[in-house]
C-alpha cells in the first residue's frame, strides 16, 4: 500500500466495535445455487406472425421494439396497434418484462404493459457516454432536447421468486451502433433471475446470450437446443419456418 499509486481507504471502526457475526444481507437460495448455462438460442422470424407457443413459458422477457417515434430512423418501425397486439401474454405466466422505450413510446410502452397483463414496478435508466466516458450531448434522437439517456420499463406479472435490491437502476455506458443497448443489462437480469429461461424480442446477433432465446428478423437462421422447444417447433412447423 505504501508504494501503490492508487488511493486506498480503510474503515475506521469506533473503539469497542464488534463485527456482526452474520452478513449484512444474504443471497437467496436461488442466487447461491450453481446453474447450468444453456448456450445462446435464436430464431430469425417475423414477430407479428411467429407462433410463440413454440417457446413455452419464459421467466424473463426483454424487448427493444422498433417504435414509430415519428422520426427518420435507419430501420423499419412497427405501428402502435401492431405493438399492442403482439403475443406477449402467451409467453409468460409469471415473471418480469424489460421494455426499452424512448420519446413518445414512453407512454405507449406503459399502455402496452397494462394491456399485456403487467404491473409497472420500476425502470432502468441508461445514461449514454461517448468514448471519453463523457455524457452524450448530441444524441441521435429527441425533438425538444437531444436525448442522452434511454428508459427501460420494468413490469411484473404474478409473484416471481427473485433476488431484490442487488443492482442499481442506473447504467452508465458507452453508445455503440444504432439501437445497441448496454451489455450491463444482461448481468442485472441474470442476477435478478439466475438460471431462468429468458427471451429477447427484436434482437440481433450481438444480443444472443447464454440462457437467452432471441427472436428477430435480423438473425442468422434458427438455432434451438432445448429438447422441449425443438419438439414444439417441429410439431408446429414440420416443414420449417419461413419468414
Amino acid at each position: 500500500m505504501d508504494t501503490c499509486k492508487y488511493v486506498h481507504y480503510e474503515i475506521d471502526f469506533p473503539e469497542g466495535y464488534k463485527k456482526p457475526e452474520k452478513p449484512m444481507y444474504a443471497l437467496t437460495k436461488q442466487m447461491s445455487e450453481v446453474h447450468a448455462m444453456v448456450p445462446p438460442q435464436w430464431v430469425c422470424c417475423d414477430l407479428r406472425t411467429f407462433d410463440m407457443a413454440v417457446l413455452g413459458n419464459c421467466e424473463v422477457i426483454m424487448a427493444d421494439p422498433p417504435w414509430d417515434i415519428h422520426m427518420e430512423l435507419p430501420y423499419g418501425t412497427m405501428g402502435d396497434d401492431e405493438m399492442r397486439t403482439l403475443s406477449i401474454p402467451l409467453m409468460q405466466k409469471e415473471g418480469f418484462i424489460f421494455l426499452w422505450v424512448t420519446g413518445r413510446a414512453m407512454e405507449l410502452g406503459r399502455e402496452c404493459l397494462e394491456l399485456w397483463g403487467y404491473d409497472r414496478v420500476d425502470e432502468v435508466l441508461w445514461v449514454k457516454t461517448n468514448q471519453l466516458q463523457r455524457i452524450i450531448r448530441t444524441g441521435r434522437t429527441g425533438h425538444w432536447f437531444n436525448h442522452g439517456k434511454e428508459h427501460c420499463l420494468v413490469g411484473v406479472k404474478g409473484n416471481p421468486k427473485c433476488n431484490k435490491s442487488l443492482d442499481s437502476d442506473v447504467i452508465v455506458a458507452e453508445v455503440r451502433a444504432t439501437s445497441h443497448k448496454p451489455d450491463e443489462i444482461y448481468g442485472i437480469i441474470e442476477r435478478l433471475m439466475p438460471g431462468s429461461r429468458k427471451l429477447e424480442l427484436f434482437g440481433r446477433m450481438h444480443n444472443c446470450q447464454p440462457n437467452w432465446i432471441t427472436l428477430g428478423n435480423q438473425l442468422d437462421g434458427i438455432r434451438l437446443l432445448e429438447p422441449d422447444i425443438v419438439k414444439r417447433y417441429r410439431k408446429i412447423y414440420p416443414d420449417g419456418y419461413k419468414i
